[in-house]
Protein backbone atom coordinates (compact mmCIF):
# COMPACT_ATOMS: atom_id res chain seq x y z
CA UNK A 1 0.00 0.00 0.00
CA UNK A 2 1.63 3.81 -1.01
CA UNK A 3 2.30 5.61 1.94
CA UNK A 4 2.02 8.81 -0.02
CA UNK A 5 -1.64 10.50 1.06
CA UNK A 6 -2.89 13.87 -0.36
CA UNK A 7 -4.23 15.18 3.11
CA UNK A 8 -4.95 13.71 6.58
CA UNK A 9 -6.12 15.07 9.68
CA UNK A 10 -7.48 14.18 12.99
CA UNK A 11 -10.69 15.24 14.08
CA UNK A 12 -13.56 15.63 16.88
CA UNK A 13 -16.84 16.28 15.88
CA UNK A 14 -20.56 15.69 16.86
CA UNK A 15 -22.84 12.90 15.72
CA UNK A 16 -26.90 12.58 16.06
CA UNK A 17 -28.60 9.91 17.99
CA UNK A 18 -28.19 7.79 15.02
CA UNK A 19 -24.58 7.56 14.92
CA UNK A 20 -24.79 10.35 11.74
CA UNK A 21 -21.76 13.05 11.73
CA UNK A 22 -23.05 16.71 11.61
CA UNK A 23 -19.52 18.51 12.10
CA UNK A 24 -15.95 17.62 12.57
CA UNK A 25 -12.99 20.09 14.02
CA UNK A 26 -9.56 19.38 12.58
CA UNK A 27 -6.97 21.37 14.61
CA UNK A 28 -4.07 21.25 12.51
CA UNK A 29 -5.20 19.23 8.99
CA UNK A 30 -2.17 18.03 6.86
CA UNK A 31 -1.62 18.44 3.00
CA UNK A 32 1.31 16.02 1.46
CA UNK A 33 1.88 14.42 5.17
CA UNK A 34 4.73 12.62 5.60
CA UNK A 35 5.69 9.30 4.60
CA UNK A 36 6.84 8.05 8.20
CA UNK A 37 4.22 9.88 9.22
CA UNK A 38 1.49 7.45 7.29
CA UNK A 39 3.37 4.37 8.07
CA UNK A 40 2.93 5.06 11.50
CA UNK A 41 -0.25 5.21 12.14
CA UNK A 42 -2.00 2.98 9.34
CA UNK A 43 -1.60 0.02 11.16
CA UNK A 44 -3.18 1.40 14.13
CA UNK A 45 -6.31 2.37 12.39
CA UNK A 46 -6.37 -0.44 9.94
CA UNK A 47 -6.42 2.00 6.83
CA UNK A 48 -6.09 -0.01 3.58
CA UNK A 49 -5.81 2.56 1.12
CA UNK A 50 -8.12 5.17 -1.00
CA UNK A 51 -10.37 8.11 0.82
CA UNK A 52 -11.44 7.05 4.23
CA UNK A 53 -12.93 8.49 7.33
CA UNK A 54 -12.50 6.30 10.02
CA UNK A 55 -13.54 6.97 13.63
CA UNK A 56 -10.92 5.28 16.59
CA UNK A 57 -10.95 5.34 20.20
CA UNK A 58 -9.37 7.15 23.02
CA UNK A 59 -7.30 4.10 23.46
CA UNK A 60 -6.20 4.11 19.73
CA UNK A 61 -5.34 8.24 19.89
CA UNK A 62 -2.72 7.49 22.88
CA UNK A 63 -1.34 4.28 20.52
CA UNK A 64 -1.45 6.48 17.57
CA UNK A 65 -0.04 9.64 20.01
CA UNK A 66 3.09 6.96 20.80
CA UNK A 67 3.42 6.09 17.70
CA UNK A 68 4.20 9.41 15.93
CA UNK A 69 5.88 11.02 18.78
CA UNK A 70 9.05 10.81 17.05
CA UNK A 71 7.65 11.44 13.70
CA UNK A 72 5.43 14.44 14.18
CA UNK A 73 5.86 15.77 17.49
CA UNK A 74 2.45 18.61 16.36
CA UNK A 75 0.44 15.50 15.32
CA UNK A 76 1.44 13.73 18.61
CA UNK A 77 0.43 16.70 20.34
CA UNK A 78 -2.81 16.73 19.13
CA UNK A 79 -3.61 12.88 19.08
CA UNK A 80 -2.88 13.10 23.14
CA UNK A 81 -5.27 15.67 23.84
CA UNK A 82 -7.41 14.06 21.70
CA UNK A 83 -7.24 10.98 23.70
CA UNK A 84 -8.70 13.02 26.77
CA UNK A 85 -11.80 13.34 24.35
CA UNK A 86 -15.68 12.73 25.26
CA UNK A 87 -16.79 13.31 22.13
CA UNK A 88 -16.53 11.02 18.65
CA UNK A 89 -13.00 10.81 16.94
CA UNK A 90 -12.05 10.14 13.34
CA UNK A 91 -9.42 10.36 11.02
CA UNK A 92 -9.65 11.29 7.45
CA UNK A 93 -6.82 10.04 5.17
CA UNK A 94 -7.22 11.17 1.37
CA UNK A 95 -5.41 9.25 -1.22
CA UNK A 96 -5.94 11.68 -3.50
CA UNK A 97 -8.43 14.64 -4.36
CA UNK A 98 -11.13 13.44 -5.71
CA UNK A 99 -15.10 14.18 -5.59
CA UNK A 100 -16.40 13.83 -1.71
CA UNK A 101 -18.41 10.71 -0.11
CA UNK A 102 -18.48 11.27 3.24
CA UNK A 103 -19.09 14.19 6.04
CA UNK A 104 -15.30 14.26 7.41
CA UNK A 105 -13.84 14.60 4.21
CA UNK A 106 -16.21 17.50 3.00
CA UNK A 107 -15.19 19.32 6.56
CA UNK A 108 -11.29 18.17 6.06
CA UNK A 109 -11.52 20.19 2.72
CA UNK A 110 -13.06 23.11 4.16
CA UNK A 111 -10.33 23.22 6.84
CA UNK A 112 -7.41 23.28 4.06
CA UNK A 113 -8.95 25.97 2.67
CA UNK A 114 -9.39 28.11 5.67
CA UNK A 115 -6.34 27.03 7.36
CA UNK A 116 -4.99 28.39 4.11
CA UNK A 117 -3.54 25.12 3.30
CA UNK A 118 -4.69 25.40 -0.43
CA UNK A 119 -6.70 28.35 -2.53
CA UNK A 120 -10.62 28.54 -3.55
CA UNK A 121 -10.87 25.98 -6.05
CA UNK A 122 -7.50 24.33 -5.36
CA UNK A 123 -9.30 21.31 -4.46
CA UNK A 124 -12.30 19.12 -5.54
CA UNK A 125 -15.42 20.08 -3.34
CA UNK A 126 -17.85 17.91 -5.75
CA UNK A 127 -20.58 16.47 -4.24
CA UNK A 128 -20.29 18.49 -0.92
CA UNK A 129 -24.32 19.81 -0.34
CA UNK A 130 -25.66 16.26 0.15
CA UNK A 131 -22.70 15.47 2.88
CA UNK A 132 -23.10 18.85 5.06
CA UNK A 133 -26.37 18.09 6.95
CA UNK A 134 -28.60 21.39 7.89
CA UNK A 135 -28.06 21.53 11.22
CA UNK A 136 -28.84 23.96 14.43
CA UNK A 137 -25.59 25.61 15.08
CA UNK A 138 -26.27 26.73 18.71
CA UNK A 139 -24.69 27.61 22.26
CA UNK A 140 -24.39 23.92 22.49
CA UNK A 141 -22.61 23.02 19.46
CA UNK A 142 -24.18 21.91 16.57
CA UNK A 143 -27.64 20.18 16.81
CA UNK A 144 -29.77 17.46 14.29
CA UNK A 145 -33.03 19.49 13.56
CA UNK A 146 -34.85 16.60 14.35
CA UNK A 147 -33.55 16.65 18.29
CA UNK A 148 -33.68 20.48 18.92
CA UNK A 149 -36.97 20.87 19.96
CA UNK A 150 -36.12 17.97 22.85
CA UNK A 151 -32.80 19.72 23.84
CA UNK A 152 -34.49 23.03 23.71
CA UNK A 153 -37.24 21.80 26.29
CA UNK A 154 -34.53 19.90 28.54
CA UNK A 155 -32.70 23.35 28.89
CA UNK A 156 -35.55 25.06 29.44
CA UNK A 157 -36.73 22.71 32.63
CA UNK A 158 -33.21 23.51 33.98
CA UNK A 159 -33.46 27.41 33.66
CA UNK A 160 -31.69 27.62 30.80
CA UNK A 161 -31.58 28.56 27.51
CA UNK A 162 -30.10 27.11 24.05
CA UNK A 163 -30.03 29.75 22.13
CA UNK A 164 -29.87 29.36 18.04
CA UNK A 165 -27.52 30.93 16.28
CA UNK A 166 -28.29 29.66 12.60
CA UNK A 167 -29.42 26.89 10.76
CA UNK A 168 -27.24 26.12 7.97
CA UNK A 169 -25.33 23.39 6.04
CA UNK A 170 -21.83 25.42 6.87
CA UNK A 171 -20.73 27.22 10.20
CA UNK A 172 -19.00 30.43 11.02
CA UNK A 173 -15.27 29.81 10.38
CA UNK A 174 -14.21 31.37 13.66
CA UNK A 175 -15.76 28.80 15.10
CA UNK A 176 -13.23 26.31 13.89
CA UNK A 177 -10.51 28.18 12.75
CA UNK A 178 -8.89 32.04 12.96
CA UNK A 179 -6.42 32.70 9.94
CA UNK A 180 -3.88 34.84 11.71
CA UNK A 181 -3.52 38.98 11.17
CA UNK A 182 -6.90 39.51 9.84
CA UNK A 183 -9.91 41.58 11.35
CA UNK A 184 -13.62 40.25 11.25
CA UNK A 185 -16.23 42.74 12.32
CA UNK A 186 -18.98 39.90 12.18
CA UNK A 187 -17.99 36.65 12.29
CA UNK A 188 -21.08 35.12 11.57
CA UNK A 189 -20.21 36.13 7.98
CA UNK A 190 -17.43 33.88 7.44
CA UNK A 191 -18.07 30.83 6.36
CA UNK A 192 -16.09 27.83 6.97
CA UNK A 193 -14.14 26.87 4.01
CA UNK A 194 -12.94 30.94 3.21
CA UNK A 195 -9.93 31.82 2.75
CA UNK A 196 -8.69 34.88 4.39
CA UNK A 197 -5.55 36.28 3.54
CA UNK A 198 -3.14 37.84 6.02
CA UNK A 199 -3.79 41.63 6.00
CA UNK A 200 -7.54 41.41 5.25
CA UNK A 201 -10.42 43.01 7.07
CA UNK A 202 -13.82 42.14 6.67
CA UNK A 203 -16.64 45.02 7.90
CA UNK A 204 -19.81 44.23 9.25
CA UNK A 205 -21.52 44.07 5.90
CA UNK A 206 -18.33 42.06 4.27
CA UNK A 207 -19.31 38.60 3.91
CA UNK A 208 -17.04 35.69 2.32
CA UNK A 209 -18.32 32.51 1.25
CA UNK A 210 -16.51 29.07 1.26
CA UNK A 211 -14.19 28.18 -1.81
CA UNK A 212 -13.83 31.98 -2.17
CA UNK A 213 -11.92 34.46 -0.47
CA UNK A 214 -9.00 37.21 -0.55
CA UNK A 215 -4.95 37.11 -0.84
CA UNK A 216 -4.79 39.98 1.43
CA UNK A 217 -4.20 42.38 2.52
CA UNK A 218 -7.13 44.27 1.59
CA UNK A 219 -10.60 45.21 2.69
CA UNK A 220 -14.27 43.63 2.30
CA UNK A 221 -16.87 45.54 2.89
CA UNK A 222 -19.23 43.48 0.42
CA UNK A 223 -19.98 40.56 -0.72
CA UNK A 224 -17.63 37.73 -2.05
CA UNK A 225 -19.60 35.03 -3.58
CA UNK A 226 -18.61 30.98 -3.77
CA UNK A 227 -15.69 30.88 -6.72
CA UNK A 228 -14.41 34.28 -6.47
CA UNK A 229 -10.59 35.29 -5.07
CA UNK A 230 -9.59 39.13 -4.43
CA UNK A 231 -6.17 39.98 -5.11
CA UNK A 232 -3.90 42.02 -3.10
CA UNK A 233 -4.95 45.28 -1.99
CA UNK A 234 -8.64 45.35 -3.32
CA UNK A 235 -11.34 47.11 -1.77
CA UNK A 236 -14.90 45.67 -2.39
CA UNK A 237 -17.26 48.71 -1.25
CA UNK A 238 -20.45 48.52 1.09
CA UNK A 239 -22.97 46.37 -0.78
CA UNK A 240 -21.14 45.07 -3.57
CA UNK A 241 -21.95 41.49 -5.55
CA UNK A 242 -19.03 39.53 -6.91
CA UNK A 243 -20.27 36.57 -8.32
CA UNK A 244 -19.00 33.24 -9.10
CA UNK A 245 -20.63 30.38 -9.42
CA UNK A 246 -19.92 26.47 -7.69
CA UNK A 247 -21.15 23.68 -9.52
CA UNK A 248 -19.12 20.37 -8.80
CA UNK A 249 -16.48 19.90 -11.30
CA UNK A 250 -17.91 22.38 -13.86
CA UNK A 251 -16.56 25.16 -11.47
CA UNK A 252 -16.34 28.70 -12.73
CA UNK A 253 -13.66 31.05 -10.59
CA UNK A 254 -13.77 34.72 -10.71
CA UNK A 255 -10.50 35.93 -9.84
CA UNK A 256 -10.10 40.19 -8.70
CA UNK A 257 -6.59 41.17 -9.18
CA UNK A 258 -4.55 43.56 -7.12
CA UNK A 259 -5.19 47.07 -6.06
CA UNK A 260 -9.04 47.10 -7.32
CA UNK A 261 -11.63 48.77 -6.44
CA UNK A 262 -14.94 47.80 -6.55
CA UNK A 263 -17.51 50.29 -5.33
CA UNK A 264 -21.04 50.12 -3.31
CA UNK A 265 -23.77 48.54 -5.00
CA UNK A 266 -21.66 47.32 -7.74
CA UNK A 267 -21.14 43.66 -9.43
CA UNK A 268 -18.79 42.27 -11.67
CA UNK A 269 -19.64 38.44 -13.48
CA UNK A 270 -15.95 38.35 -14.91
CA UNK A 271 -12.28 38.00 -13.87
CA UNK A 272 -10.60 41.87 -13.12
CA UNK A 273 -7.04 42.77 -13.66
CA UNK A 274 -4.69 44.62 -11.51
CA UNK A 275 -6.08 47.96 -10.91
CA UNK A 276 -9.28 47.88 -12.23
CA UNK A 277 -12.21 49.97 -10.75
CA UNK A 278 -16.02 49.54 -10.78
CA UNK A 279 -17.80 52.35 -10.25
CA UNK A 280 -20.44 52.50 -7.32
CA UNK A 281 -23.77 51.50 -8.47
CA UNK A 282 -22.63 49.42 -11.80
CA UNK A 283 -23.63 45.57 -12.29
CA UNK A 284 -21.53 43.75 -15.41
CA UNK A 285 -22.12 40.38 -16.23
CA UNK A 286 -19.75 38.53 -18.55
CA UNK A 287 -22.23 39.46 -21.22
CA UNK A 288 -22.77 43.42 -20.87
CA UNK A 289 -21.73 45.36 -24.00
CA UNK A 290 -18.94 47.70 -23.08
CA UNK A 291 -17.98 50.56 -25.14
CA UNK A 292 -14.07 51.58 -25.47
CA UNK A 293 -13.63 54.92 -24.73
CA UNK A 294 -9.71 56.31 -25.71
CA UNK A 295 -7.97 59.06 -24.04
CA UNK A 296 -9.82 61.52 -26.01
CA UNK A 297 -13.33 59.52 -24.96
CA UNK A 298 -13.74 58.98 -28.42
CA UNK A 299 -15.73 55.65 -29.54
CA UNK A 300 -12.94 53.21 -30.39
CA UNK A 301 -15.28 49.51 -30.69
CA UNK A 302 -18.11 48.06 -28.36
CA UNK A 303 -17.17 45.11 -26.61
CA UNK A 304 -18.71 42.23 -24.32
CA UNK A 305 -17.38 42.36 -20.89
CA UNK A 306 -16.06 39.19 -20.40
CA UNK A 307 -13.38 39.67 -23.71
CA UNK A 308 -12.23 42.69 -21.10
CA UNK A 309 -11.38 39.87 -18.19
CA UNK A 310 -7.63 40.34 -16.75
CA UNK A 311 -6.93 43.49 -18.32
CA UNK A 312 -5.21 46.00 -16.20
CA UNK A 313 -5.99 49.33 -15.06
CA UNK A 314 -9.74 49.80 -16.63
CA UNK A 315 -12.19 52.00 -15.26
CA UNK A 316 -15.95 50.69 -15.68
CA UNK A 317 -18.28 53.46 -15.54
CA UNK A 318 -21.87 54.39 -16.72
CA UNK A 319 -22.77 57.29 -18.84
CA UNK A 320 -25.13 59.60 -17.05
CA UNK A 321 -27.12 60.59 -19.98
CA UNK A 322 -27.03 57.76 -22.27
CA UNK A 323 -26.83 54.83 -19.84
CA UNK A 324 -24.30 53.34 -21.82
CA UNK A 325 -21.40 51.32 -20.06
CA UNK A 326 -18.05 52.50 -20.88
CA UNK A 327 -14.73 51.88 -20.23
CA UNK A 328 -11.47 54.13 -20.02
CA UNK A 329 -8.02 52.89 -19.99
CA UNK A 330 -4.61 54.89 -19.39
CA UNK A 331 -3.65 53.15 -22.36
CA UNK A 332 -4.04 54.26 -25.71
CA UNK A 333 -6.83 52.89 -27.72
CA UNK A 334 -3.98 51.12 -30.17
CA UNK A 335 -2.55 49.68 -26.97
CA UNK A 336 -6.03 48.47 -25.70
CA UNK A 337 -6.52 46.78 -29.06
CA UNK A 338 -3.37 44.82 -29.45
CA UNK A 339 -4.28 43.84 -25.46
CA UNK A 340 -7.80 42.54 -26.38
CA UNK A 341 -6.13 40.98 -30.02
CA UNK A 342 -3.63 39.08 -27.64
CA UNK A 343 -5.88 37.72 -24.70
CA UNK A 344 -8.53 36.84 -27.15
Amino acid sequence: MSTTLFSLAFGVGTQNRNGAWLEVFYAQPLVSPSAELVAAITPILGYTGGNQAITFTTAQASQLAEAVKGVDAAQAAVLTRLAESHKPLVATLLAEDAALTSTPEAYLKLHLLSHRLVKPHGVSLAGIFPLLPNVAWTSQGAVDLAELAELQLEARLKGELLEVFSVDKFPKMTDYVVPAGVRIADAARVRLGAYIGEGTTIMHEGFVNFNAGTEGPGMIEGRVSAGVFVGKGSDLGGGCSTMGTLSGGGNIVIKVGEGCLIGANAGIGFPLGDRNTVEAGLYITAGTKVALLDDSNQLVKVVKARELANQNDLLFRRNSETGAVECKTHKSAIELNEALHAHN
